[in-house]
């Protein structure tokens, strides 16, 4: 459960093959590696501004790094960096929770 002054992320990428090594080198240093070009974890939100900031320095304009983020358990929110479709949205828990399996 996330809460206080932390905040959850899902990060996802698609980089030119040229910036992998060195994205995945910062992400490692704020977040968990769990599959292919996604990562996880908890940050605070001073974490978040300067895990972002770090990443703008490795990447290009035509690179694409995606956040999923929460400040509860209610809603996950998302913030894009580089090249990116211009569509945000709220995405509701109850939606994610609701495609969820016992697989786990």
């Amino acid at each position: 459960m996330v809460g206080g002054d932390s905040l959850y992320i899902i990060c996802s990428y698609d980089v030119d093959q040229k910036h992998c090594a060195k994205l995945m080198k910062v992400l490692r240093k704020y977040l968990f590696h769990i599959h292919e070009s996604v990562f996880e974890g908890t940050l605070t939100p001073s974490q978040f501004d300067k895990l972002k900031t770090d990443i703008n320095k490795v990447i290009s304009k035509e690179d694409s790094v995606i956040f999923f983020y929460s400040y509860n358990d209610k809603q996950i929110y998302k913030s894009s960096l580089g090249k990116v479709n211009k569509n945000t949205n709220t995405v509701s828990y109850t939606h994610l929770r609701a495609h969820e399996t016992d697989q786990y």
